[in-house]
């Protein structure tokens, strides 16, 4: 009997160059003080900045009820891929854990951890669950409004509803928090996130094939798009110009509404225009029916957070829905803010003044001076510079002299 011969397995390897490089970036000593990009350490004043702005905003949202969870840095993969919304699967930072021999993933975004929480941890807790978060996420890519990979995410969820009340407690919640933090200059993005597929299986048909397509158009806000797009989806082009400044864009909503919508649009009018009542008069209100970009999961209700001086939003939420294991779900409504751009800004910077404390000075007078305030800084050595350690005055027996 013959035998076969052996199979050679054709080896594949980078082309020379490409090795070469490979070997030089392994062998590299990498500098002690780099990192990778869209990576950098917070000094001072930053990091305490950053410390006491997110504390100043979970300090006013715990005001109203909401109980802070802290959620871990990293789960199993498939578990964080399943319920990851508004991040793909492929966006991940992974790293294998030497215990379970499984894939992690670092969170690139908290809400998710909080619909986990709430869907198994404390499913059994009364509805509606009001839970609060603050801490670091990390992308695996960046654009370039947003260069960093680390952000500081923050924010409120309510589990349990997505009523127009549930939308006015969390926008109002999200402004309260972002006036305490001493922002100023708000501007408040309103958005229908399924308006255009609810309208398409209703009043102004669009074959489901179009949808997204029209979805697109109308986000892009590209007129001659949709009108090529065909008869069913030239009424679309009025949703165009229902946006801009709140009070006018909603009387061409309206007009929307009692034109081709046939009355459709209704409910989620009143919704808008009861959302918007309580608002101060100071922040700016915005609407656009159409936008879809960040609000890829929101359901009926969306809304951005902009900021005076600042590129980009600052701050995203809506009403959306936490799934549960057996195939259920239920509704929830909260808001994420991302304030690294308001650090950097020096928002949440330190207030408060430095006192240089001597050798020897008396530990009950520098204790009440705290209690009023001051920021002591105690001298190790006589060789201590209270100018160079940043303080302004010193304790001089019981009195303070400016420095």
């Amino acid at each position: 009997m013959q035998t076969a011969a052996p199979v050679r397995l054709r080896e594949f390897s980078l082309p020379s160059a490409a090795k070469s490089a490979k070997a030089r970036r392994m062998t590299e000593t990498i500098a002690p003080g780099l990192l990778p990009e869209g990576l950098a350490d917070r000094l001072p004043p930053q990091a305490e900045a950053s410390a006491r702005l997110v504390r100043e905003v979970l300090d006013t949202v715990a005001c109203h009820g909401y109980r802070r969870v802290m959620p871990a840095l990293a789960e199993f993969e498939e578990t964080l891929v399943a319920r990851l919304q508004s991040a793909k699967a492929e966006d991940l930072c992974r790293a294998v854990d030497p215990a379970s021999q499984r894939t992690l993933a670092i969170r690139p975004d908290m809400t998710a951890q909080i619909g986990r929480i709430a869907a198994t941890r404390l499913a059994s807790a009364p509805r509606p669950l009001r839970l609060c978060y603050g801490g670091p996420v990390l992308k695996l890519r960046t654009d370039q409004l947003r260069p960093e990979r680390e952000r500081m995410q923050v924010g409120a969820e309510i589990i349990g509803s997505d009523s127009v009340a549930a939308a006015v407690e969390i926008v109002n919640v999200a402004i309260e928090a972002l006036q305490r933090a001493g922002v100023r200059g708000i501007t408040i993005d309103f958005t229908l996130p399924d308006l255009v597929p609810a309208l398409a299986a209703g009043p102004l048909p669009v074959a489901p094939q179009q949808v997204e397509g029209l979805r697109a158009r109308l986000d892009a806000k590209d007129a001659g798009a949709i009108a090529a797009m065909g008869a069913d989806a030239a009424p679309y082009q009025a949703l165009i110009e229902a946006t801009g400044p709140f009070h006018p864009a909603m009387t061409r909503l309206e007009a929307i509404d009692a034109g081709p919508a046939g009355g459709a649009l209704a409910e989620r009018i009143a919704a808008l225009r009861a959302i918007a009542k309580p608002i101060g008069w100071d922040i700016t209100l915005t609407l656009d029916p159409t936008e879809r970009h960040g609000f890829e999961y929101q359901s009926w209700f969306g809304f951005s957070i902009f900021a005076e001086g600042f590129i980009g939003e600052i701050g995203r939420g809506g009403s959306y829905a936490v799934a549960h294991g057996d195939g259920t779900s239920e509704p929830a409504m909260g808001f994420s803010l991302y304030p690294d751009p308001l650090i950097d800004a020096g928002f949440g910077e330190e207030t408060g003044r430095r006192l240089f404390l001597p050798l020897g000075h008396d530990a009950a007078r520098a204790a009440a001076l705290r209690g009023e305030g001051w920021i002591t800084v105690a001298a190790l050595s006589n060789e201590d510079d209270a100018a160079a350690l940043g303080c302004e005055a010193m304790l001089a027996g019981n009195g303070i002299t400016p420095i």
